[in-house]
């Protein structure tokens, strides 16, 4: 397990750790993972090369036998790759076992380690070391899980920025002109008297709010556009009973996932379906209709309706051309104000009868699309439409400057609170030592992101979202 030192640092403790590194099936080739001091003497001890005057070098690949030295039997023929510390990716002695796969088979390879002395990995303990051994800052490690979610090329591009280094690198920037600042501010502090070569309160003031706050403001703004390309977008199709909510889905994917008939209220849980529409992701979820409803699981479905409406990152708004905009619909509408929303018309097969006032009046405001989900006729139209509106105002996905990770925006939010006080401190001729206080609260915020100040929950937090063999 992790442990601390005297001055609180964290750092791994000397096991062997190992874990199968591939998801779980049968596959061409599964992969043990072992890092750790006894990583390579368990090679030696397991692996038998087709070479037998071979000895192991580090970054070689080498064809031989894995056997169980309790047994004496051979369990299959294996490449073994040996990566000696620091060139590897805990900065620890790794050996990485390529077999055949298939769960017996995986498993009884990992038991001969285990055998061996190793012992069984945490949840994302190979990360975390290579964390707590410097090889990565928190940022990079976080990016390792959003490189093994994402839902979208475009996501794929964030999370390979940042594993790179792209957002520690502003980051650091920043922490360098809030530690420039602060020491002119120990300076006025240690000095007061002297007034040559001392930074003025109004210098101070402005540089804290053009270098520091309005950077770290605009990577705040823009959290949210690039989260979804991540995690994808939570859309949520929301409509009046029997207005096509279903038929839709099903149209968008292509396939039979919601039961559609002529029964009203047929949707009473959710069905939820991950779809990429010019490469961006939509996590779609059909909901309930909204109608007045006597049936208690009919009332539990609306209601949960409701809670996904308010959730939502996205609502497609069905509305049956085919009826008369009801106070059922206009309900919906009035909810779905001040969010992102597209307003689709369904059935544009059947004759009209909504009023010719209604698009001007009770939809005004809201982006159109008219489509049959029936025929499918407008569907083109309809993508088109739904790239258009969550493409609106997007970012410039090549910069590094945002942060895609919903712990940095707060961290980020947090310093942003501690150096607009030092602002307001500065200007109101408050002592320097509250001002000094105040920036480096701001300063361990921002260390936060990167770890140099991170918390044990918070790491056992972030760690916990990775699997074992990560």
């Amino acid at each position: 397990m992790q442990q601390t030192t005297n001055d609180g640092q964290w750092k791994t403790d000397n096991d062997t750790i190992t874990a199968i590194a591939t998801p779980a099936g049968q596959a061409g080739i599964g992969i043990i993972r072992i890092s750790g001091p006894s990583a390579y003497k368990i090679a030696k001890n397991i692996f038998r090369p087709q070479n037998p005057a071979q000895k192991l070098q580090s970054h070689r690949l080498y064809l031989g036998q894995l056997y169980d030295p309790s047994l004496g039997t051979t369990i299959d023929e294996v490449l073994i790759s040996f990566m000696k510390g620091p060139r590897s990716y805990t900065r620890e002695d790794i050996v990485e076992i390529n077999s055949h796969s298939g769960f017996l088979l995986l498993s009884r390879i990992l038991q001969i380690v285990l055998d061996q002395g190793a012992r069984l990995a945490r949840t994302g303990e190979f990360t975390l070391r290579a964390f707590l051994n410097g090889r990565i800052d928190l940022t990079q490690a976080e990016a390792v899980v959003d490189l093994i979610n994402c839902k979208s090329e475009r996501g794929l591009a964030l999370a390979s920025q940042q594993i790179h280094g792209s957002f520690r690198k502003e980051i650091e920037l920043l922490r360098q002109k809030v530690t420039d600042i602060l020491a002119h501010t120990e300076v006025a502090i240690d000095f007061p008297e002297e007034e040559t070569g001392i930074m003025s309160r109004e210098k101070a003031a402005d540089r804290i709010e053009e270098e520091v706050i309005k950077p770290i403001q605009a990577m705040i703004e823009t959290h949210s556009r690039k989260r979804i390309w991540v995690d994808g977008i939570n859309t949520v199709i929301v409509g009046r009973v029997n207005a096509g909510k279903s038929s839709l889905l099903n149209r968008l994917l292509n396939e039979q996932r919601a039961i559609v008939t002529s029964m009203p209220g047929t949707t009473r849980d959710f069905i939820e379906s991950t779809i990429t529409i010019d490469g961006l992701p939509l996590r779609l979820m059909d909901t309930a209709g909204f109608r007045k409803v006597k049936d208690e699981v009919e009332r539990i479905g609306v209601g949960l309706t409701e809670q996904k409406l308010t959730e939502a990152d996205f609502l497609l708004v069905v509305i049956d051309q085919s009826r008369p905009v009801n106070e059922d619909d206009l309900n919906i509408v009035n909810q779905c104000r001040g969010k992102k929303a597209l307003i689709v018309i369904n059935k544009i097969d059947l004759i009209s009868r909504l009023d010719q006032n209604v698009e001007h009046k009770e939809l005004a405001g809201f982006p159109i699309a008219r489509i049959s989900a029936l025929t499918g006729a407008g569907l083109d139209d309809l993508r088109r439409a739904i790239v258009g509106c969550l493409l609106e105002g997007d970012v410039d996905m090549t910069s590094s400057h945002a942060t895609s990770n919903l712990r940095h925006s707060q961290a980020l939010a947090e310093a942003a609170q501690f150096f607009k006080s030092a602002v307001r401190n500065t200007k109101e001729d408050a002592p320097m030592e509250i001002v000094a206080l105040e920036l480096k609260s701001g300063l361990d915020a921002l260390g936060e992101i990167i770890g140099e100040t991170t918390s044990e929950e918070i790491l056992d937090s972030i760690f916990s979202q990775f699997c074992l063999g990560k």
